[in-house]
Order: C-alpha cells, then sequence, then structure tokens
C-alpha cells in the first residue's frame, strides 16, 4: 500500500508547506531569496536531523564532502536563511541558490544548473518523520546538494550536466542524462582507503539512506551499464553504482555529460533495445 503524502494527511502541515511555497511563486532568478520565520518544530526538525546525521557523515560521507561541509559551515542548530547560505556559496564556488516553490520539473532543474544555479526549497518535512522525506525538502537540498556544490570539483560536475540536459531535444535523451546524475549526484558512493563512503546528496542527507546503503549490489561506475537498470526513486535502492576515487567520478561523468547529445544518447538505447530483443 503506498503511503500517503504528509501534505494529504496533515491538513496544517500542507497549509504550512504551501504558505512558504508561496513566498517563491513567480520570482525570477534576480529576486533576493525570500526570507521565512521559522517555528519551533521546524528549527527542531533541522536541529534532530542534523545532529544525527553529523555523527553518521563522520563514519559514512566521503572526504570531499565532509571538507566542503566544514567550508560551508551550515548551520545545524536552527534553519538557515537560504539567502545567506547562497551568499556563502557563491563565493566558493560561484553557484547561488533560488528558491523553488516545490519540486522542480527536470528540463528547468538542469537549466538552471547549466547557469550555476541550485533550485532549492524552504520548507521542511514532516515532524512526525524527522529521519525521512517523502520528496526533497530544505535539508536534502542544502545538507545534501549546497554542501556537495560548495566544492568546486562536484560544482563542475552539476554544470556539466545541466549543459548537458540544455543541448539535448528528446525526453529520452533527458531521462537518461537524470538516470546517470540519479546514480552520481544523488547516490554515488566512492571508495576511500578500501571502504565505501557517500557523497551522492540523497545517500548524505538521509539518516536511513547511510543505514541501507552498504547493504546494496555495487556495480562499477559505468556509463553503459546505466542503460538496463530500471530505478525507483521512492525507495531504499537495492543497486548502487561506485567509482575507485572522485577522479574516476570526475572522468567518467566529464566524459558523458561533456559531450553527449542526442544521438549519442540514442545509440546507447538503441544497445539496450537490440540486446533485450535478441533474448526473445
Amino acid at each position: 500500500m503506498q503511503r500517503q503524502h504528509a501534505s494529504i494527511t496533515d491538513a496544517a502541515y500542507g497549509q504550512r508547506r504551501s504558505e512558504i511555497g508561496a513566498l517563491s511563486a513567480g520570482l525570477t532568478p534576480d529576486d533576493p531569496i525570500p526570507l521565512v520565520e521559522y517555528t519551533d518544530w521546524e528549527h527542531e526538525v533541522w536541529r534532530l536531523v542534523c545532529a544525527d546525521l553529523a555523527v553518521r557523515h563522520r563514519v559514512d560521507a566521503a572526504a570531499p564532502y565532509l571538507q566542503a561541509a566544514e567550508e560551508l559551515a551550515v548551520p545545524l542548530d536552527h534553519v538557515p536563511q537560504l539567502r545567506d547560505v547562497s551568499a556563502r556559496l557563491a563565493s566558493m564556488s560561484g553557484f547561488r541558490l533560488q528558491s523553488a516553490a516545490a519540486l522542480v520539473p527536470l528540463k528547468e532543474f538542469c537549466g538552471s544548473l547549466a547557469n550555476s544555479v541550485f533550485r532549492s526549497t524552504q520548507y521542511l518535512r514532516h515532524p512526525r518523520s524527522p529521519l525521512y522525506s517523502e520528496d526533497p525538502d530544505m535539508l536534502h537540498d542544502l545538507v545534501g546538494h549546497g554542501i556537495a556544490l560548495a566544492n568546486t570539483r562536484f560544482a563542475h560536475l552539476y554544470r556539466l550536466a545541466g549543459e548537458a540536459a540544455a543541448r539535448v531535444q528528446s525526453a529520452d535523451a533527458l531521462q537518461f542524462i537524470g538516470k546517470v546524475f540519479w546514480f552520481t549526484l544523488e547516490c554515488g558512493v566512492v571508495r576511500e582507503h578500501g571502504e565505501r563512503k557517500a557523497y551522492g546528496a540523497t545517500l548524505v542527507s538521509s539518516y536511513g539512506e547511510l543505514d541501507h546503503f552498504r547493504s546494496a549490489a555495487f556495480l562499477p561506475l559505468d556509463i553503459e551499464s546505466l542503460v538496463d537498470i530500471e530505478y525507483d526513486i521512492s525507495t531504499y535502492q537495492p543497486l548502487l553504482f561506485e567509482a575507485d576515487s572522485l577522479d574516476q567520478v570526475e572522468d567518467v561523468l566529464g566524459a558523458f555529460w561533456g559531450s553527449c547529445d542526442d544521438e549519442s544518447i540514442a545509440a546507447l538505447l538503441d544497445r539496450r533495445s537490440r540486446r533485450v530483443g535478441s533474448r526473445h
């Protein structure tokens, strides 16, 4: 049975999300990020999640992420204002944040990345499940993506993903670029001193994901292997891709996102179709 979203089962929470989202409605990238007066329960959710994640990160997060977290210094004891984090981020990697009323469509989301803009929500998950969120919230966007974007190497990969998405025209090509993004910058794992460490935003921003990721099956990071993989973003991932180093992540993603287009992605997908057809 599918779990109902908290905004449906709790009218007051749904209204709060709508109120915060409405602050960003109709804003352009040049408009200032709205200030939000967060409530006691929102600050408490932020404190609880950040305290738990800080402990887990020391064990499970990749070194470049840990360094970026220290340098960006997102407050752990209260919900920060998005505009303050954006200003700090811009001085470190050139990326800035733009407030989003809700989940942003893939084409629009990636188009912003090409311009060094990350679209972040400003609302928080429901207090009844602080360690889990049905969809991206500000904790996911800042603790996951925002911190990664403070690292110039990760920031470069985000830009490449955005440029690739802006370059393609077909829905299939865009979806495949999104899939590569999902299994790397969202759910990527890298080996450090022989141990698996998380760098993907979905993993490092979720206590539950960090609890489960080591029990997944792992494949070496390879773009062509991703063609055959189906995935569901609403559950823990049973299969993850790991790289031997951040250098390898940069090499693999840089080579793909730096040159892919509709034709090259169609050729990848066509090879999969022929493989599937040959089995029947």
